[in-house]
């Protein structure tokens, strides 16, 4: 018991801590750790496990007081009994509207649902790839699938017409079957799908020729799915009903399409912002001008202010990406301006900017102040070899 860790630190409440905070402290706990929801992840299971025990003993006002006074010890055969019995738990308090997953657990709270009742038809996912100007403005799409129809020879029955299915012997028509069996935590009551009929109560001795039993036979289908404007990359469009078929009786599920929207050569995205960069020529960044900035609503003219550095940064309002709930609203776009740098110039534009350079500089090049600021510099370090050699001659 020495490697055992306290349980109030398990469950993270105070020595002091009420009913009510163990309580709430344990249902965060499980439903984190619990192995349903963890498959597979031998670290969850420990932790649930650990949790499980330590509300088991805390919970209990007579094991909680005796773990108040002794300690673990106080279950270790003598002191105050071993073992831990969760059968008295009631999971379904515990767990509110968890309690039908954690009562078949437990063997306490409410029961599951029968599975033969009316149940909802499974989504279906895929995907559509629009270019960035569609996500801007939205469009229209047209979905070639495979889909399930209701057969038109069973009319979903699954059986050969002129019969019926009947009643599963096994589970009785309920469609699960329960069994006991003893584990850490004392007797578990699970309960699983009947494995003859499936899970459905009912068992198709003659099936239909049509659809093999299923009740379903599968057709290609179009369908148009629209793309709200402003939708972003990787979101999904719900089509509600057009999912697979319902199980006795309930509805079809959904299509979920994932939308794929293509990388612009221009813009780049960040939730409804817009960010490009756009060059200007050096003669218009001195003297300012108009530039051409193009935008998810066609070009704008941009005035620029003379003397306008490199990396200036423009913010045009609601040029941005629609609001994908309310067109009205829109982000903005945020331009980066770049002086453009010529590389290929001719004789006479290069005698222009060198008289354009002198006349900045008094009437010397920036290379001719460049090697005399050498030359200088190159002096300097003579001197000094000269001095510090001196130096040396004299000692």
């Amino acid at each position: 018991m020495a490697d055992k860790r306290d349980y109030y630190e398990v469950l993270g409440v105070s020595r002091t801590a009420t009913e009510d905070e163990l309580k709430k402290a344990y249902r965060v706990l499980a439903k984190k750790y619990h192995p349903d929801m963890n498959p597979g992840d031998t670290e969850a299971e420990k932790k649930f496990k650990e949790a499980s025990e330590a509300y088991s003993v805390l919970s209990d006002p007579e094991k909680r007081r005796q773990y108040d006074q002794f300690g673990h010890a106080a279950f270790e055969g003598g002191a105050g009994g071993g073992g831990f019995d969760f059968s008295s738990m009631d999971m379904g308090d515990i767990f509110g509207d968890f309690g039908d997953i954690f009562g078949d657990l437990f063997g306490g709270g409410r029961s599951r649902q029968s599975r033969n009742g009316p149940a909802q038809g499974a989504n279906i996912r895929t995907s559509v790839r629009i270019t960035f100007e569609e996500s801007v403005s939205g469009c229209e799409k047209e979905l070639d699938l495979t889909l399930k129809e209701e057969c038109s020879v069973c009319h979903g029955t699954g059986a050969k017409p002129g019969t019926s299915a009947e009643t599963c012997s096994k589970c009785g028509g309920k469609g699960q079957v329960v069994f006991t069996q003893q584990s850490l935590f004392g007797m578990v009551r699970n309960v699983q799908p009947c494995p003859d009929c499936r899970g459905t109560g009912k068992i198709i001795k003659e099936k239909c020729p049509e659809c093999y039993g299923s009740g379903y036979v599968s057709r290609r289908k179009k369908i148009t799915v629209t793309i709200p404007a402003g939708i972003d990359d990787g979101q999904s469009v719900r089509i509600r009903g057009k999912g697979e078929p319902g199980v006795n009786g309930g509805p079809r599920g959904d299509l979920l399409v994932e939308v794929l929207v293509s990388r612009h050569p221009v813009f780049q995205r960040q939730d409804y912002d817009v960010f490009s960069t756009v060059s200007m020529s050096y003669a218009t960044a001195v003297l300012g001008g108009d530039i051409r900035i193009a935008t998810v609503d066609g070009d704008v003219i941009y005035t620029v202010k003379p003397g306008t550095q490199t990396d200036t940064k423009v913010r045009l309002r609601g040029k941005g990406i629609p609001s994908i709930r309310n067109k009205q609203v829109r982000g903005d776009h945020y331009v980066n301006l770049v002086v453009q740098v010529p590389t290929k110039l001719t004789e006479e534009q290069k005698d222009l900017l060198r008289r354009f350079d002198e006349s900045m500089n008094g009437g010397k090049t920036s290379s001719q102040m460049a090697e005399e600021g050498g030359e200088a510099e190159n002096i300097s370090e003579e001197k000094g070899k000269g001095f510090f050699s001196k130096k040396k001659k004299r000692k």
